[in-house]
């Protein structure tokens, strides 16, 4: 077998054949790197809360919101260099796409180290503002300038692997976060349980396995024979590609951030009720993380499907992935929704032996895991809008739908009704009015390319 057919092995051919299969065969390697990367996470939690108390969990926990609003910008930047990859790919336009592979990888490298130095001076201040409590603030400002001193090797892991789904390679990625998964829990034990660390010992963890992720996959794409291959000698920024790429990654990533600011105000809002709260409400979120990966890898099926088949001028077959992964992710979205909520008394213990804590955990899930599924159906049209190159658009919509919508419910409703039960209540409304607006633009659009084909074709 040559290099290039073993290349080939892992690609998936999203232009031609039965769609359905394919599409599966691209989103469950995609959703098992995603629960990976949660164990990541996953692991911090846990073991913080077993063997380093209350306040070392509700320190890593209350941390996500404002890490995810400071990430999420060049994070977003990745999703513009997914959407061109996969565009040039589908086109058959092969320097046009070597040209956007090196533009992706050295605008995450630039991007992880100004993230080191954006995460060490902004913790602090930031999570004062949030309201995080003094018993609890001395521990996340430490987790949070470790994990921020790792940027550069989560952006290079998030764009390389980023190229690789962009031509249906979901594969090596798992492989990839398999290992690093496995070191990330190893090391959590370590450095907290025997040479008790702490905080610092489980940012520490997490730091080196994305050391290891972003080494191999930088490395696959070095070793390629495929027209994606990274050549260091060209590394550079090509200014044509950079300008697309920010043209659609930046509205993603100001959506991902602007998104963050709610939760933020949300998270701000559970701070207010003590720190078991906190502790109850991090256990559960993190619990339904996994839900939303397991969603949401629909949602990058959807951006490379749409892209690859927009690029290759197959707008009905775009139009029918879509819907594919629309009743995909209403399935899976119900039944591990609806699955987490009832086994959630259980799997909180994993987080805490504290029965309040897992009162609170339980609060929270009730509100967010059975109704989930509507969070997928929004991001599903998210993603199939930008792999046609519309992201300004679903960026408005869903931050008038979802973020401002729930900023608004924070300082009217929420007043009047200070429970923890109204504050959950904001998601599932927000999920709900948001695909509706979005369903409505795709139709709008994928009408006029339809007519557009058509008109070019009488040509």
């Amino acid at each position: 077998m040559s290099a290039r057919t073993g290349e080939k092995k892992y690609e998936i051919d999203m232009c031609s054949g039965p769609l359905a299969g394919k599409i599966l065969l691209f989103y469950f390697p995609l959703m098992l790197s995603g629960i990976l990367q949660l164990l990541f996470n996953a692991a911090d939690i846990a073991v913080a809360g077993r063997f380093a108390g209350n306040e070392a969990l509700a320190a890593v926990g209350s941390t996500s919101s404002l890490t995810n609003l400071l990430v999420n910008l060049f994070i977003g930047l990745s999703v513009g260099a997914n959407v061109l990859v996969a565009r040039f790919y589908g086109a058959g336009q092969t320097e046009e796409l070597k040209s956007m592979v090196q533009t992706a990888v050295a605008t995450s490298v630039i991007g992880g180290v100004i993230l080191i130095f954006v995460g060490f001076f902004l913790s602090k201040p930031a999570l004062t503002l949030m309201g995080t409590p003094e018993d609890v603030i001395g521990h996340s400002v430490l987790y949070m300038r470790i994990y921020f001193a790792g940027m550069p090797f989560m952006m290079a892991y998030n764009f390389g692997a980023a190229v690789l789904r962009a031509v249906g390679d979901t594969r090596r990625p798992l492989y990839y976060l398999s290992i690093a998964g496995v070191v990330n829990v190893i090391l959590n034990l370590i450095f907290v349980i025997l040479f008790h660390m702490g905080v610092a010992g489980v940012a520490t963890a997490t730091v080196i396995s994305q050391a290891i992720s972003a080494a191999l996959v930088l490395r696959c794409l070095i070793k390629s024979d495929s027209v994606y291959r990274l050549e260091l000698k060209g590394l550079r920024i090509a200014k044509d590609k950079l300008v697309k790429m920010v043209q659609i990654g930046i509205p993603a990533g100001l959506q991902g951030a602007l998104f963050s600011i709610s939760n933020v105000l949300i998270q701000s809002s559970v701070n207010g009720f003590g720190k078991i709260a906190m502790a109850g409400n991090t256990a559960g979120s993190n619990l339904e993380g996994f839900v939303y990966t397991a969603m949401n890898a629909f949602h990058q099926a959807s951006i490379s499907f749409c892209g690859q088949n927009y690029g290759a001028v197959k707008y009905k077959r775009m139009a029918r992935a879509l819907f594919l992964c629309l009743g995909f992710v209403t399935v899976v979205g119900l039944l591990m929704g609806s699955g987490a909520y009832l086994c959630a008394g259980t799997l909180l213990k994993l987080y805490s032996p504290d029965s309040e804590v897992i009162g609170y955990g339980i609060l929270r899930m009730g509100y967010i895991c059975i109704p989930y599924f509507l969070c997928g159906l929004m991001d599903v049209m998210v993603g199939g809008l930008r792999g046609m190159g519309y992201s300004v658009m679903p960026m408005i919509v869903s931050l008038t739908g979802a973020c401002l919508f729930r900023v608004v419910w924070i300082y009217t409703i929420f007043q009047q009704h200070r429970t923890l039960e109204c504050l959950y209540l904001s998601y599932p409304i927000s999920w709900g009015l948001t695909f509706l607006v979005h369903l409505i633009c795709f139709t709008v659009v994928y009408r006029r390319l339809l007519k557009r084909s058509a008109g070019n074709a009488a040509d």
